[in-house]
């Protein structure tokens, strides 16, 4: 059983599409930095922000809340195929496509491969986040890059990936670092909510990670 929290289109292979409920696409009408945003300020509207995950605002409830009411209903509802044991495996989603990933190259905006994609960091509450952590770390005058190219450029093209560039910088590695564990502790959070969830039933829980989606002949690459 896939837990999915995400929109189905709009990446390679989806033929159909299934939009995240609307009651929540609701919220993202009157505030649209609930969604993904590229640095262009275009919204993703396939699968929340993690920016939101500790924010209450879905009638009161934050995303993660949203996600562990889910899960706590399907158990509930599904009680008799759990004790059976006919389910046997709990497919967690934590990003687009139900991976835990950023929507760093949507089809559906443009992307080609091999773009190399971009970072998805420009709504209002993960801005907030990195500057707050900026701050901590000392370096209150950080912002969020903007020289890291857009989706269907190359790294060597870019002054955030080319040789020597930004990412070597103390700069770019505390971004790095930041933009990675954002994305770490959102999978905790949520599996965290599945294993209480969860518990006492005979499953295995299970979470997509992507791969390596293309080979690459640089030492340099911009994944």
């Amino acid at each position: 059983a896939i837990m999915s929290f995400h929109q189905c289109g709009g990446n390679v292979g989806d033929v159909v599409n299934i939009p995240i409920p609307q009651w929540v696409r609701d919220v993202g009408a009157t505030n649209p930095d609930i969604f993904y945003t590229n640095r262009g300020g275009t919204r993703n509207i396939e699968y929340l922000t993690l920016g939101v995950d500790d924010q209450p605002l879905f009638q009161g409830r934050t995303a993660v809340q949203m996600y562990a009411d889910y899960m706590a209903s399907f158990r509930e509802n599904m009680k008799k195929f759990l004790d059976a044991g006919t389910i046997v495996d709990i497919e967690v989603g934590l990003g687009p496509a139900g991976e835990m990933r950023y929507p760093s190259y949507p089809q559906s905006q443009g992307w080609v491969f091999p773009g190399m994609g971009e970072f998805i960091c420009y709504d209002k509450y993960l801005e907030a986040d990195f500057k707050a952590a900026a701050a901590k770390a000392g370096h209150p005058e950080w912002e969020l890059p903007d020289d890291a190219g857009e989706y269907n450029d190359t790294p060597e093209k870019t002054q955030f990936f080319k040789d020597n560039g930004t990412y070597l910088t103390e700069k770019g590695k505390f971004f790095l670092s930041w933009y990675s564990n954002k994305l770490i502790k959102h999978g905790d959070k949520i599996l965290d909510e599945a294993n209480k969830v969860f518990l006492g039933c005979r499953v295995q829980l299970a979470i997509k990670i992507s791969g390596i989606h293309w080979w690459y002949r640089v030492p340099n690459h911009a994944a």
